[in-house]
């Protein structure tokens, strides 16, 4: 069965009644056999019939046996996290998601963890960086906010060589472009309230695997933590992946005529892009010009996240990762003038007249601010002053 096909046809036909829309169990606990005995479901925290629907049909996706919904991505994450006991070491990429970031530099110390950075996109330097401690190597590919892509089937090798468990954040792409498990991953996480859902309106999380051990491990501190995703997001989540293969096509499809676009400006420094997917960044060489640049966008919203079919607009720097640790902004930051974009299923050419005028409302503005010359500088994301890292 094609992809595309399998992204709608999510849940065997087999309603007592002939629904052709999965029903919702929004409820928090089940009636028992009896006294003394549990049926298949108990407490909605543990499991729940709509929960365990989009676990298998997510986890078919990306081609594998097992999966578990979390209430959000940091969530999982930090479920995965939990595979490492005190003593033992992360490895992380070192572009990762400022709130993963956060995570790991300020909460998995706390319990006698150790993390270090490690650029995964040269294996030669993570096969280096692997000691005896390290239990997990944590990457995302492509990476975000700066689009730069690991060679996963060499870390996957590498990992299993050196008895290290590797965990691939595939947010960005979904099954629809990659699948880490058929490359050689053990794990693979998911923020599906980005490209998965892809409406804007699910905060939810996905922890993957194909092999039972890890999992029964992952099922266990979902539900001993109370992270499990509720049967109404579950539903949500569901329904948005039906269109999943649509939705990426029509995105990445877009997101390559705004990057081809950007390339052409006279105001762009550097455009990152991977080739495929929903995200598209770039620099300007002022962090002045890209901020009024981003406040003239109109089609485009100022907003964190991607992989909506509603298009955005951010500074990272100041947004999705204000939560990098002051101490590691030198080494982790994205720069303060980076711009990213995550395109929708807008009309493109609607997109690219409002990245047009975007750029005419930001050099005008330069003009009129000897001050800071536009294409003069690229800063170091500093402390931001107006979202806290907390």
């Amino acid at each position: 069965m094609k992809l595309a096909t399998r992204c709608v046809r999510a849940f065997a036909e087999d309603d007592p009644y002939g629904a052709v829309a999965p029903p919702i169990y929004q409820t928090a606990t089940f009636r028992q056999p009896s006294a003394v005995t549990f049926g298949e479901y108990d407490y909605s925290r543990t499991a729940n019939p709509t929960r365990t629907l989009v676990e298998q049909h997510i986890a078919g996706l990306e081609h594998a046996r097992f999966a578990c919904a979390f209430a959000s991505g940091m969530a999982a994450i930090t479920a995965v996290t939990r595979l490492v006991q005190a003593g033992e070491e992360i490895l992380a990429g070192d572009d990762l998601y400022g709130g993963t970031t956060r995570l790991l530099a300020k909460i998995a110390p706390r319990q006698g963890i150790r993390v270090r950075w490690v650029d995964a996109t040269d294996p030669e330097a993570v096969e280096q960086e692997i000691g005896p401690d390290t239990r997990l190597l944590l990457v995302e590919s492509p990476t975000n906010p700066l689009l730069r892509v690991a060679d996963l089937e060499r870390l996957a090798a590498l990992a299993r060589r050196r008895g290290v468990l590797l965990a691939v954040d595939n947010s960005l792409l979904s099954p629809v472009l990659q699948r880490p498990i058929a490359l050689g991953a053990h794990l693979v996480i998911h923020s599906a309230t980005k490209v998965l859902c892809g409406h804007g309106d699910v905060m939810a999380g996905v922890v993957v695997t194909d092999d039972e051990d890890l999992h029964r491990q992952i099922a266990f501190h979902l539900n001993a933590e109370g992270a499990g995703l509720a049967p109404f997001d579950s539903w949500l989540l569901l329904r948005g992946v039906k269109t999943l293969a649509l939705r990426v096509e029509r995105q990445s499809a877009s997101a390559r005529k705004v990057a081809r676009f950007l390339a052409e400006q006279p105001g762009v420094r550097q455009v990152f892009d991977p080739g495929v997917g929903p995200v598209v960044s770039f620099t300007t060489g002022d962090p002045e010009l890209s901020r009024r640049f981003v406040e003239a966008a109109r089609w485009f919203t100022i907003a964190v996240s991607f992989g909506s079919v509603t298009s955005s607009i951010s500074l990272p720097c100041f947004m999705s990762h204000a939560g990098v640790p002051a101490e590691l902004r030198g080494r982790l930051a994205p720069p303060a003038d980076l711009v990213r974009l995550s395109v929708g299923i807008e009309d493109p050419d609607d997109l690219l007249d409002d990245l047009r005028q975007a750029f005419t409302v930001a050099e005008a503005g330069s003009r009129s601010s000897p001050g800071h010359p536009a294409g003069t500088r690229s800063e170091v994301c500093a402390e931001p002053v107006f979202c806290s890292p907390d």
